[in-house]
Order: C-alpha cells, then sequence, then structure tokens
C-alpha cells in the first residue's frame, strides 16, 4: 500500500474535501482525485462519497481512517528514528500570528529551513486562532494568554504590553488613570475581548468598549497613532512608536498580566521531532524578558 496514498486520504478526510486536502498537501485537485481512486482501487472499497459540496466519509472509510492515522504516525516515527542525527524530513504546517508574526518568527523559521534542508515548511500567518486538527495544522505560534483546550503548550518566551494611546487622543479625552474609567474611553479591540490588569496581587478584568475593531495588532497600532482611542497591545510592536513620540503609555500604575509566546500542538504522548526541533529553535531566538 502506497503511504502517500494513505497520507492523502487522511488529509482528505480530516480537511473534509479535495480542494482543502490540495491546498494542505500543496498539489493539484487532480493529483489528490488520483491518488483517492487508486487507494479504494487496491482496496475494493469506495472510502470517501464525492459531491460538489466536499467529500465525506462512507462507513467503510470511518473505520479506515483510524487505522490510516495510526499507520502514518508510525511511519512517520519511523523516519524519524532512522535519520541521521540532525536531520529532518517531509512537512511541517503550522500557523504563526500575523501581528508581527512575520517579522519576529518568520526569520527563525527561515533559519529552520536552512538548517534543515529536506524539510518542507508551510507557515499560514493570521491573527485567527485556527482549529489546528480540523484544518491541519502540526502545530501554531500563538501569543498572550492560553484558552482553555486540551492542546498542548511549550511557552516559548514572555512578552510584556501595555495600554498606549496618541498625544492627540490624550489631549482631546484625557488618559484614564485606573481600570474603572476604562469604560468612558473607546478601547481599540480585537473583537469582545476582555483587558486585565494588575493591582498589587489582584487581576482586574475590565471590559472595554469602542467603535474601531480589527483582527490585526498592526490595524490597532494605526488606530491608536491616528488617535482614534486606547490600545491594548504587546511591547513588540508599540516600542518604537512610544520611543518616538506617537503613543503614550497610559495607566501604567495597573500593568498587563504577564503573557508569553507559545507553541500550540494537538494532544499526544510524544511530539514530532521536527515541532521539538522548532521549538527549541524559538526557545533560543525569542527576546527575553525586560528588566525594566
Amino acid at each position: 500500500m502506497d503511504m502517500e496514498e494513505l497520507q492523502t486520504f487522511v488529509e482528505v478526510a480530516d480537511a473534509g474535501g479535495l480542494s482543502r486536502a490540495a491546498v494542505r498537501l500543496g498539489v493539484s485537485k487532480s493529483i489528490i482525485s488520483r491518488r483517492l481512486a487508486r487507494l479504494e482501487a487496491e482496496l475494493g472499497v469506495q472510502l470517501m462519497a464525492r459531491s460538489t459540496r466536499g467529500a465525506a466519509l462512507t462507513q467503510a472509510g470511518i473505520a479506515f481512517r483510524e487505522h490510516a492515522v495510526r499507520a502514518c504516525a508510525e511511519i512517520e516515527m519511523a523516519r524519524e528514528a532512522i535519520l541521521p542525527a540532525g536531520e529532518l524530513c517531509g512537512r511541517l504546517r503550522l500557523s504563526a500570528p500575523l501581528t508581527f508574526g512575520p517579522t519576529h518568527f518568520a526569520p527563525i523559521l527561515a533559519e529552520m529551513a536552512r538548517r534543515y534542508p529536506r524539510l518542507h515548511i508551510y507557515t499560514h500567518y493570521s491573527d485567527r486562532f485556527v482549529d489546528l486538527i480540523a484544518e491541519g495544522y502540526d502545530c501554531a505560534i500563538r501569543v498572550g494568554y492560553l484558552q482553555d483546550s486540551d492542546m498542548i503548550a511549550r511557552c516559548i518566551g514572555p512578552i510584556q504590553g501595555k495600554l498606549v494611546a496618541s498625544p492627540a487622543y490624550i489631549q482631546a479625552h484625557g488618559a484614564p488613570e485606573s481600570p474603572d474609567e476604562l469604560v468612558a474611553h473607546q478601547a481599540l479591540m480585537q473583537g469582545t475581548e476582555s483587558w486585565m490588569f494588575m493591582d498589587g496581587d489582584a487581576t482586574v478584568t475590565v471590559h472595554p468598549q469602542g467603535t474601531f475593531k480589527a483582527d490585526n495588532g498592526t490595524a490597532l497600532l494605526c488606530a491608536a497613532i491616528a488617535g482614534l482611542g486606547v490600545a491594548y497591545l504587546p511591547d513588540w510592536i508599540t516600542d518604537e512608536h512610544v520611543a518616538s513620540g506617537a503613543l503614550v503609555p497610559i495607566m501604567t500604575q495597573y500593568p498587563l498580566p504577564p503573557a508569553a509566546a507559545y507553541v500550540i500542538r494537538p494532544p499526544g504522548q510524544h511530539p514530532p521531532r521536527k515541532i521539538r526541533l522548532l521549538t527549541e529553535l524559538l526557545i533560543e531566538h525569542c527576546p527575553a524578558p525586560r528588566s525594566d
């Protein structure tokens, strides 16, 4: 049985369609279709019911998928076991944040590609929290505060942040001096998130309101510089603008709780070697916390 055909079947089953599986694998839809057809011909059974809306597993496909997933995982582990020390091969598909991902994480991923030329790396940059299993990612780099989930997380570095606003906004509206005053200000947000602040050893949660929202930190940064409101952002993207005077830290007596960057992966007893090495490389290159 051809392992490429087996892996293709698993991708189509998880993606729910040939087109989405083709994007994941980086091949054409016709190649996906031929691989599936060969596998079904060899097994003598229909695994997928195709339609214009996608592809759904048949009863035989549901039963076969569980075995196929285990077989693919075993083959991946076997390949790792026989590789010479320091080598990687195969495919690494990961999600990274669009906000400062291309500037802070992309150089590290490029270094990984340089070190392991046989490894095919595909990175999807988005501030949306992707579903790793449903969308076929090996892992994700996530920044901020972890949400409750059954995913396995490894911290790769601390992230500090602050509340900022432009001098023009402060001149026109004043600056909030405590968390309860934030409700009277325009908050620049990604959605309906809560903001947390430290008041001594206690954590204070605020539900801010605002008319400008964006699903990307860089867009919120631009809105803050334009004087549209106050923003709750990591230092990585605000430091240079604070240094230039375009933004001013506010409510500094109520610092943000400690946050971090993490590598997130689906649950499993042992992480694949490619994810372990990626995590180690990210830890090596991520910035250390400042002493101030």
